[in-house]
C-alpha cells in the first residue's frame, strides 16, 4: 500500500467568528478519521488564512492554534486582500511543507465528506482533483440562473473553466510549484489552475447552507468577480467591439443609402424620435466600447505596477510564529 502523504487545507477567513470552530471542530474530526484509515500523514495540517478580518477571527485562530498545534496552523494577512489573494497566500505559504493542498472555503457550504473521494483519486494518479456541485439546490432561482449563465458565458468567451466549480480543490505540490509561477495581480484561480494542465478528474458533492454568518460574496461582489474572470482570461470582448463597430458601418451605410433614395424621391421628412433614438444608441455603444476597453486598461495599469498581492504578517505553524513576509 502506497505511504500516506501530508495534506495542508487551506482554508481563507474574513470575518467568519460565527462559524469558525464549527468548521475546525468537523475538520479536525476528518482529520482524525483520515490518519486512522492511514490516507494522510501525522504531519498534515489545516491552516486558517486571516483575510484581515475585523471581528475576532485572528484570535479564534490563535486560540485553535494554542489548544491543537499538531491540527491547526494560520496565517494572518496585513491588509484585506480578496479572496482569491487569501486562498493563493495559504497554498503558497504552505506548498513546500505538503505533499498536497486542498483549498475550501470556511463556511461548511462545500462538503467535507468529499475530501474521502478527493484523496482517493489523488492517490490514482491525479494531480488535480476539482469538487463540483452536482446541483444547486439550494441556491435562490435568481442565484442559479446568474451563476450557471456565468459559466456558459465563460464557456463562450474561450475561457476554460470546470463548470460548476469554485474553488474546493485539491492540487499536488507540483501543481502548486508551477502555480507560483503565473505572476498575475488580477486574480482568478479558476481560470488559471486549468491552464496548468496535468491529470485532472472531478468529484461531485451537494453544497449545503452556509452554516452561520453572512455571505462575504454580494450581487455587486459577485459581478465584480464575474467582470474580473471574463476579461482576465479572454480578449473576446475587444474583439466584439470591433465586431460591433463593423455591424454599425454595415448599417450606417445602408442607412446613408436609404436617406439618399428618400431625398431624390422628394419624401424627406425625417422624425425627431428616429434621429433620436439613433444618436442614443451609437453613443451607448460607444461609451460600452470605451468602458471595455478601459476595463483591459486597469488591469493593465495594476499589472505593471507589479504590487505584491498579498503580505503575511504572521504565520503560526507547530507553536512558532515567523516574521512578516510577502
Amino acid at each position: 500500500m502506497q505511504a500516506a502523504e501530508t495534506l495542508y487545507m487551506v482554508i481563507p477567513c474574513y470575518n467568519e467568528e460565527a462559524v469558525l470552530r464549527e468548521t475546525a471542530k468537523r475538520l479536525q474530526d476528518k482529520y482524525m478519521y483520515l490518519l486512522e484509515k492511514k490516507m494522510i500523514s501525522s504531519d498534515s495540517r489545516i491552516v486558517f488564512v486571516n483575510d484581515g478580518s475585523k471581528d475576532r477571527t485572528w484570535e479564534i485562530i490563535i486560540e485553535l492554534h494554542t489548544q491543537a498545534p499538531s491540527f491547526f496552523s494560520g496565517i494572518n494577512l496585513a491588509h484585506n486582500a480578496g479572496h482569491q489573494n487569501a486562498v493563493l497566500a495559504g497554498l503558497m505559504t504552505v506548498r513546500e511543507q505538503c505533499d498536497m493542498a486542498i483549498s475550501m472555503d470556511a463556511d461548511l457550504q462545500d462538503d467535507i465528506n468529499a475530501i474521502d473521494e478527493m484523496l482517493a483519486k489523488y492517490y490514482e494518479g491525479n494531480q488535480v482533483v476539482y469538487g463540483v456541485r452536482s446541483a444547486r439546490d439550494t441556491d435562490t432561482f435568481f442565484k442559479k440562473c446568474t451563476a450557471e449563465g456565468f459559466y456558459k458565458f465563460m464557456a463562450a468567451m474561450g475561457a476554460d473553466v470546470v463548470y460548476n466549480h469554485a474553488d474546493f480543490r485539491l492540487m499536488s505540490r507540483r501543481v502548486l510549484q508551477e502555480l507560483s509561477n503565473f505572476r498575475e495581480v488580477n486574480l482568478f484561480l479558476r481560470g488559471m489552475v486549468p491552464l496548468i494542465g496535468f491529470q485532472s478528474c472531478n468529484v461531485y458533492y451537494e453544497r449545503a447552507e452556509r452554516f452561520a454568518g453572512e455571505s462575504k460574496y454580494p450581487l455587486k461582489k459577485m459581478l465584480a468577480f464575474a467582470i474580473n474572470g471574463i476579461t482576465s482570461f479572454s480578449n473576446k470582448p475587444l474583439r466584439m467591439i470591433t465586431t460591433i463597430g463593423l455591424l454599425m458601418f454595415v448599417l450606417s451605410a445602408a442607412a446613408f443609402i436609404w436617406a439618399f433614395i428618400v431625398k431624390l424621391t422628394g419624401h424627406s421628412e425625417l422624425g425627431w424620435s428616429s434621429t433620436m433614438c439613433s444618436i442614443w444608441l451609437i453613443g451607448g455603444l460607444q461609451l460600452l466600447a470605451l468602458g471595455i476597453i478601459g476595463e483591459y486598461i486597469g488591469k493593465i495599469y495594476a499589472e505593471v505596477k507589479q504590487r505584491p498581492r498579498y503580505i503575511v504578517a504572521d504565520y503560526l505553524n507547530d507553536a512558532e510564529t515567523s516574521s512578516p513576509k510577502s
